[in-house]
């Protein structure tokens, strides 16, 4: 692997820290959710599902994620739609009380009120993220299936800045926005918004691999985002850590240039201009499912991430502090004992592949990410 002064030292410090704690624990909160998107995870429907945690079960699964110890993971709730549960302020009022950092992660909805975000921030949450799938709305509306969800949405991510949330924008690439990639952008910096995680399909739930763009496009656009983190956007990406390897590499010098990247780059440049530095910062958070990323549903399974339906156990039986630092799969994941191509990669550890997508392909969350185009060198 490439050595880039400090970071090594840099992501050996949170691989150790990930062996005892997740910097994430994502809750779903509640299935229910008005949207119906086409590729949503969750299969999410308009009404809970029974079974649902409780509120003193919500406030047990609170207390549990703050038994990690320091640093405390954040707690991000999920769903569906969390601002369908009635207690969303009691859970959120009860993680401040613990010292438990929280995020929101709404659906765009009526329900999403100038008023709700307010109360948010005063009971302490910190951060929202809100779903922007295109740069028009007839694109963005063709995957979230709402006429005027579009609309909705940019004045939400408008409402939600202007309140004093960090404001993350999450973005799945599909097959109908790689284009507009440059324009979401381009619209995230006129809204103030300084980070965006990119979400990258796994065939689960109501995505289809019809959605999907190509192995080939996937490293197009993840050289993309590495010009787009010059322009002061924190860029995140969720399946797939072989962004830290792009990033990596680009850092070393090594050069890109395919035609689709060519043009989004290109695309970024008229719309933005140049970066004011050159320079690509080549840290990164090391996490993948399963390391620094715990992921709790509805009913209290444990799964290594939303988007890979293997049980671990459930928080109404077993500690989520011991499904953590002990199922026999998590250790493997976290020790990258990978398969194929994964497993003799260089960048096995920073990387890992998603093991979400090897999941779905393959019915093994050891195998390779049928994604990732790179050769590995065997070091």
């Amino acid at each position: 692997m490439m050595q880039i002064t400090g970071l090594n030292d840099f992501v050996e410090k949170w691989l150790r820290r990930f062996e005892e704690a997740p910097l994430l624990v994502f809750w779903e909160s509640t299935k229910a959710c008005p949207l119906a998107c086409k590729h949503c995870r969750a299969e999410a429907i308009p009404n809970p599902l029974p079974g649902e945690l409780s509120t003193e079960e919500g406030k047990e699964l609170i207390r549990q994620v703050s038994e990690f110890g320091e640093p405390t993971p954040t707690i991000i709730i999920t769903g569906g739609d969390p601002l369908v549960r009635r207690d969303l302020f009691e859970l959120v009022r009860y993680a401040a009380e613990l010292g438990v950092p929280t995020g929101v992660a709404p659906a765009v909805s009526p329900n999403l009120t100038q008023e709700t975000l307010r109360e948010l921030r005063r009971l302490g949450v910190k951060a929202l993220s809100i779903s922007l799938d295109g740069a028009t709305a007839e694109v963005h509306e063709a995957m979230r299936q709402v006429e005027g969800n579009y609309e909705a949405t940019v004045k939400a991510i408008e409402t939600a800045v202007n309140t004093g949330l960090t404001v993350q924008v999450n973005t799945v690439v599909w097959r109908r926005n790689v284009q507009q990639l440059p324009y979401i952008v381009k619209l995230l910096k006129e809204k103030g918004v300084k980070i965006w995680e990119v979400f990258f399909l796994i065939v689960t739930g109501r995505a289809v691999a019809e959605l999907d763009i190509t192995p080939t496009e996937y490293e197009d656009v993840l050289n993309f985002l590495t010009e787009v983190s010059k322009y002061g956007i924190q860029v995140r990406t969720v399946e797939a850590p072989f962004y830290r390897r792009v990033k990596i590499e680009r850092s070393s010098g090594v050069e890109y240039s395919n035609p689709l990247y060519r043009e989004l780059v290109n695309n970024l440049r008229e719309l933005l201009g140049e970066p004011a530095s050159s320079r690509l910062d080549p840290r990164f958070m090391p996490t993948r499912d399963g390391l620094g990323i715990i992921f709790v549903a509805y009913d209290g399974t444990v799964y290594p991430s939303g988007f890979m339906p293997y049980p671990l156990g459930n928080v109404r039986r077993i500690s989520l502090v011991e499904i953590y630092r002990k199922h026999p799969l998590l250790v493997k994941m976290r020790r990258a004992e990978f398969k194929g191509r994964c497993g003799i990669c260089e960048y096995r550890r920073v990387c890992g592949g998603s093991r979400a997508r090897a999941f779905s392909r393959y019915g093994d969350p050891l195998e390779t990410d049928p994604a990732c185009i790179y050769e590995p060198g065997g070091g």
